[in-house]
């Protein structure tokens, strides 16, 4: 009987202990939960960032202007490649790097032995070929002499003994000459006849082959002629002269140097004509065409330009831009920077965000957006559309008033959120 109150009591002091550890544990949930709320409230949310580190910018409504703004370099308008036709070494240097010189001008001089020694070798045989053309026009002017001669006196020969054989006709008819003295005498004018004829036909072939000859001889000194003035002209080429009026630049030659047919001797560049050369990042490659309009201020004044010639290669990111000026261009020098405006399209109103390095850093795809304290900022996806003249066109995202972290975000690109100190 004693067993079983003992075990009464037990069970007892079993059904009493449950509860109270339930209770503790409530306790301790609590506890833990408000504590939870009072590290939510007071400790920092997200990475810490001094407030004096980051760029803050408001999202405003304008006027998006298809403007990009670039550095852009002067160049020539015109620029004339001057090469060495020949091998040769450097006799004289006769202008200055810098220079300017007229069309024509003679530049540097450059000497050839081997180039003198042929055409040396190339006059003598010209020469020598002009005394034998001279040879053979006298020889055939001495056989249009002498047929001529032949010809005479076989026609001279002809006319005698057909007279003689017409006074023999005569005799005959009256009988005062026999019929064989007769025919003696048609036999010797068929003769002469005949020598007559033979003499001219001879002459006229002999004289044939002698002015083939001399027209063979005569094309033979024209070709020699002909490469002789080439290597005249080639000689020539030792002597570089100014193709244009310009600028000399980069001649950097110095006497006795020797120097390599094709070998860039210097550049001519046009005198107060100038274009600029702009590089764009390739953002706007698939925008920018033809005859664009572009805008410079210098010296106080604005100037207009277009685009004249589009580089589509990309290199570093970037590619090229030909700008021509409407009018005359200002005084520049060549390598000059000017800030261009480049127009890509008119005005149109927009969302509009500062351009800074936060888009470097993200691509535009998100930012760190202020709430309402402007002491936290959230991660935010974006939809941002053209950039232009230090602004970018808001499209999805952002309203108008939000503040925006638009500084690089290199140091904390991988934070989901700020606390701005």
């Amino acid at each position: 009987m004693a067993d079983q109150k003992h075990i009464s009591g037990a069970a007892m002091d079993r059904r009493v202990a449950v509860p109270r550890r339930w209770g503790l544990l409530v306790v301790a949930v609590m506890a833990a939960l408000a504590m939870a709320l009072l590290l939510v409230r007071y400790w920092p949310r997200g990475v810490s960032v001094s407030r004096a580190e980051v760029e803050i910018a408001a999202v405003k409504r304008g006027a998006f202007r298809d403007v990009v703004v670039g550095r852009a370099t002067a160049q020539p308008l015109h620029s004339v490649l001057l090469d060495a036709m020949e091998d040769g070494r450097v006799e004289r240097v006769l202008v200055k790097d810098g220079e300017r010189v007229e069309a024509g001008q003679l530049l540097v001089v450059l000497s050839s032995t081997q180039r003198a020694q042929e055409l040396m070798a190339r006059s003598s045989e010209a020469a020598q070929q002009l005394a034998n053309l001279a040879t053979f026009r006298a020889g055939l002017a001495q056989a249009q002499a002498a047929q001529r001669r032949e010809v005479t006196q076989a026609e001279f020969e002809l006319e005698r003994v057909r007279r003689l054989h017409d006074r023999n006709r005569e005799l005959a008819a009256q009988g005062f000459l026999s019929p064989s003295a007769l025919e003696d005498s048609a036999d010797k004018l068929a003769m002469a006849r005949r020598l007559f004829e033979q003499l001219q036909a001879d002459g006229r072939e002999e004289l044939r082959t002698r002015e083939q000859s001399v027209q063979a001889m005569q094309r033979a000194v024209a070709d020699l002629d002909r490469r002789l003035t080439a290597m005249r002209t080639a000689s020539e080429g030792l002597a570089v002269r100014a193709a244009v009026a310009g600028r000399v630049t980069g001649l950097t030659l110095q006497v006795g140097e020797s120097v390599r047919s094709g070998t860039r001797i210097a550049r001519l560049d046009s005198l107060g004509r100038f274009k600029l050369e702009l590089r764009l990042d390739e953002f706007h490659l698939a925008r920018v065409r033809e005859g664009l309009a572009a805008q410079i201020t210098h010296d106080g004044r604005e100037h207009a330009l277009r685009v004249a010639r589009i580089d589509p290669q990309v290199k570093d990111g970037r590619f090229s831009v030909e700008l021509v000026f409407d009018a005359e261009p200002p005084a520049l020098q060549v390598g000059q920077g000017l800030d261009v405006r480049l127009t890509l399209g008119q005005p149109s109103p927009a969302l509009l965000l500062p351009d800074a390095g936060f888009y470097a850093d993200t691509g535009g795809a998100w930012a760190f957006v202020l709430d309402a304290d402007g002491r936290h900022a959230q991660r935010r996806d974006l939809k941002l559309g053209r950039r232009a003249d230090g602004v970018i066109e808001v499209l999805g995202g952002l309203q108008p008033g939000e503040q925006v972290v638009v500084s690089p975000y290199r140091a904390f690109t991988n934070a989901s959120a700020l606390q701005l100190n």
